[in-house]
């Protein structure tokens, strides 16, 4: 009674992409392990030195897992100020380039040893399991945590027929994710939903941005100038992350909105395109390369502008809000949780952008209450997830000593023998590599090639573990 959970968070991505299944996930291993009554996992992709180019920023590439291990460590620890105990492992990934993600190659499962697996969190289930083929996670793992990030069908829908293949995936989605989690968790009613499902925001933001925001109120109460620049937007630069939104906005606007100097920042795919559209309009929209959200240039900008809808929960926008900025946002169902904070000002239309930007613009920023910064931090994200998962109480089998009635027994016998068969199909068609191209599967991704297990030090001819489906 007395041994201590086990928690293996598996993701999609890894630092040095700044990506939010590399962030939060690794923040989340480090808050739950930080008092010590949990042994904590994360269990990240590797990439072969090929796709590291593709994914990564700034020429960083690594010659092995130990050296990543490394820069993820020095990273999390220069933004926490404390020393995490967790453990990191590495599971064989590719990089997708049409869907521009990572994909995971193998069965990731089995990088926790069976006498190990416990609880697993997953972090963007249905990504992690569309082509999962071997151990089957619900009968691995006690409990199975699934983490919903982010709105695939919405950025599916914005491709080349778009709606019939959003119409798919919503049905794909479905069934992946209810063979193989227990509990699903959604971070806003933004994301697709899941029968049983939960919406909570489990994710906090970045020490850094509150200890800039703590100072900006030290200057405001000091009666200084905390804000002394105008309007900003962060983002990856691809058009479906707002910023044809925003373009828009404000070429309609362009009138009522000219004493408005705006900065984009951000590297991307369409770089190129939103550079040419700014440079159309009449009014300042100046256009520069990504950096780091904590970097001094922001701290004094007074106002972020964010009209992007395809986001779940904008970690952007919670970071402005941590460092004592006006948000101007949609009112989507995605900034529900930004609601609750004072600077948060949402609008309707494009008339309600213009009225919340310029009333923003002429104000100063409301000072943050301990209670409200509280809210924002990786602390209460913390409580929020392990309520949510039910975690904050004893882990209690499903099975009862008790017969229970014939007519529960028989619904409930029959809806394990479909869900049974329902992961039997799966398996089965995940196992062939015809049927894995079809449904987008990266080729020859079945098993690590032999570079990977080289670079993770995995046994060249491995014997096929015996499936446990």
């Amino acid at each position: 009674m007395d041994r201590k959970r086990h928690i293996a968070i598996f993701t999609t991505a890894s630092l040095p992409w700044l990506t939010g299944t590399a962030v939060n996930p690794l923040f989340r291993a480090a808050y739950l392990s930080k008092d010590g009554e949990r042994d904590v996992t994360l269990v990240i992709p590797w990439l072969s030195l090929k796709d590291q180019g593709l994914v990564y920023p700034n020429n960083i590439t690594f010659s092995s897992d130990s050296e990543q291990e490394k820069y993820v460590r020095h990273w999390l620890q220069d933004r926490t100020g404390f020393t995490s105990s967790f453990t990191i492992r590495f599971y064989p990934g590719k990089f997708s380039r049409d869907k521009r993600s990572i994909l995971a190659v193998g069965d990731i499962s089995e990088i926790i040893l069976d006498e190990e697996a416990d609880i697993a969190i997953l972090e963007e289930p249905e990504h992690l399991t569309w082509y999962h083929h071997g151990n089957r996670w619900k009968i691995k793992f006690r409990l199975v945590i699934g983490i919903i990030h982010t709105n695939y069908l919405e950025y599916v829908k914005r491709e080349r027929n778009g709606t019939m293949q959003a119409f798919l995936l919503k049905y794909l989605n479905n069934w992946v994710v209810g063979i193989y989690c227990h509990k699903v968790i959604r971070l806003s009613a933004a994301t697709q939903d899941y029968t049983g499902s939960i919406i909570c925001n489990v994710h906090g933001v970045n020490p850094k941005f509150l200890e800039i925001g703590k100072k900006k109120i030290e200057e405001q109460q000091n009666g200084n100038q905390a804000f002394t620049k105008g309007a900003y937007y962060i983002g990856k630069m691809v058009w479906s992350k707002g910023y044809k939104e925003l373009l828009k906005l404000l070429h309609d606007h362009q009138k009522e909105l000219a004493r408005l100097e705006v900065d984009l920042y951000g590297s991307g795919e369409d770089s190129d395109e939103v550079r040419e559209a700014a440079k159309k309009l009449e009014m300042a929209v100046r256009v520069h390369p990504g950096r780091d959200h904590a970097d001094t240039l922001f701290h004094d900008y007074k106002l972020f502008l964010n009209p992007s809808t395809t986001d779940v929960v904008c970690t952007t926008s919670a970071e402005a809000l941590a460092m004592g900025k006006i948000v101007v946002c949609a009112n989507h169902t995605s900034n529900d949780f930004f609601k609750q904070f004072p600077n948060c000002r949402t609008y309707d239309d494009s008339k309600g952008f213009v009225e919340a930007t310029l009333k923003a613009h002429s104000e100063e920023p409301a000072q943050l209450t301990d209670a409200q910064r509280y809210e924002l931090s990786w602390e209460a994200a913390t409580e929020r997830f392990l309520k949510a998962a039910e975690l904050d109480q004893p882990l209690r089998r499903k099975l009862s000593n008790s017969p229970p009635k014939s007519f529960l027994s028989t619904s409930l016998n029959l809806q394990q023998k479909i869900e049974d068969a329902s992961a039997y199909i799966h398996h089965v068609a995940s196992g062939f590599e015809v049927s894995r191209r079809l449904f987008g599967a990266i080729p020859c991704s079945l098993q690590p090639d032999e570079d990977q297990r080289k670079e993770l030090g995995l046994a060249v001819s491995p014997k096929k573990r015996g499936s446990r489906n």
